[in-house]
Parts: C-alpha cells; structure tokens; sequence
C-alpha cells in the first residue's frame, strides 16, 4: 500500500427516525459506538468519532476515544466528516467514513477500501459484497439493500434501490443462478481534496429521485472505485436489528 496517511471518522448522531439513541444502545454490555471505534482502531491510528449529541461525546470520552463535536445541522455523515478535516491543522490524504452502526465491521473490509487508494486515478472509494444464489429474490429485490454495476476497471456505474441489471426473458426468481450481483456496503473512504469538492455540491435529480447520495457524486463525473468482500456484517438499523445481533454475539460466546 502506498504511503499515506488516514484518518478514519465516524459520524455518530443520536436522532434517529426508527432507533433514537441507537449509538448508545448497549450491545454485550457496551454501547454500539463503542464496538464500532475499537473494531475500526484496530486497523487506524487516526481516528475519532464526529457527533452532534452531548451524550455521544461523553461516552466516547468515557471508554477514552477520540471525539470531535459537530454541527446538527448536517444532512448526512459526508457532511460531518468534512467538518471534522476543517478542524485540522495537517489534514490527511484520505478519509475513511465508517457508519457509527456497523459494530461487526471487519479489518478486512476496512483494509479492502483503504487498497484502492493504491490506484492513484481513485476519488472516492466505497464496498461491495456479491450476493450469493442462497440470499433470494427477497433479499435481492429488498430496496433498502443498494445494488452496485461496477465496470472492468472496478468503478461503480451505477448504484439504485431496485435490482440492476434487469435479466431479460430471465425469471426473477432466477436471477442470481444467472448473474453476480453485487449489494452496496456503505462504507466511503475520500481523497481529502474530493472531499471539499462534494461537500459543496447541490443534490442531482438521481440522488434526489433515489435518496442515495453518492449518486451526486457520479452525475458530476467523479469516480467511485469499488473494493470487494466476503463478509457480510449486522448492521443495525432497529431494536430488532440489535436484538439479531445480541443473539449473534451470544451464539459467538
């Protein structure tokens, strides 16, 4: 891996539309946040949790990570990630963006997107995992899983809600026997300098008409390498969700 330096952020906010105070639920006895940084420190020497919420900050503080206060008046963890680098007197080459709700995250998924970089034309990098035939038509036609076509180089193409490509005079229930699709992990690591620059951006009609925004980024030209795992993570979005994963880490002990 070339030499750089990385910083890894992860945005924290505690309103939530379907899980308030989920960077604080307790899973095995920790907060997620807390599973989140030591799994992520593991793998970086830089990073911190950004967060809008003074309790957040507090409990980072408490299991001794590093914590950065930020606006509540960000739209998403992008956005809060840029304000963190305009705090920095010596910003790094590439930020890693890692979601403050994915307490399983692997080093090796980490290490995957921090690969790309080794590519000197890459912007902006994120994850992908390919679905396997067992996963179903269900999981593959499930809108809030994103779909990825990436190209021969390994750059992303196109990402949406609904299930790309369409397999014509295929049934869809046959789709994955006849085809390697490919769900989006979000996870985003940025060259510092492509970092401002989609900060600034408005929302396109596609990222608007999809509610995904690295899809402003693509309709301005940017590229978005696309780094590849085998793992598949418990990312937690409702009480059910950390519920699944209280039993997963019970299965594991």
């Amino acid at each position: 891996m070339l030499n750089m330096d990385f910083l890894a952020i992860i945005p924290s906010r505690y309103a939530s539309t379907r899980f308030p105070g989920k960077p604080l639920a307790l899973l095995g006895g920790k907060p997620i946040v807390q599973h989140v940084y030591e799994r992520v420190r593991r793998v970086f020497t830089d990073l911190c949790v950004a967060t809008d919420d003074e309790r957040i900050f507090n409990a980072v503080k408490d299991f001794g990570g590093n914590v950065v206060m930020t606006s509540d008046k960000h739209k998403s963890g992008t956005d809060r990630c840029c304000e963190v680098i305009d705090k920095l007197e010596v910003q790094p080459d590439v930020v890693v963006n890692v979601q403050g709700d994915e307490p399983f995250i692997a080093a090796s998924q980490l290490e995957s997107v921090m690969k790309c970089f080794d590519d000197e034309a890459t912007q902006i990098a994120t994850l992908v995992k390919p679905y396997s035939e067992a996963d179903g038509w269900e999981a593959l036609n499930n809108p809030n899983s994103p779909k990825v076509v990436v190209d021969e180089n390994d750059n992303a193409l196109y990402f949406s809600r609904s299930v790309i490509p369409f397999l014509r005079n295929v049934p869809c229930e046959k789709w994955l026997a006849h085809h390697t699709y490919y769900k989006h992990i979000g996870l985003y690591a940025y060259r510092t300098s492509v970092l401002h620059d989609i900060c600034a951006m408005p929302q396109g009609q596609l990222e608007i008409a999809e509610s995904l925004e690295q899809l402003r980024w693509l309709q301005a030209g940017l590229r978005i390498k696309v780094g590849y795992t085998e793992v598949d993570t418990i990312g937690i979005d409702t009480p059910e969700d950390l519920l699944r994963a209280e039993n997963f880490i019970n299965r594991r002990s």
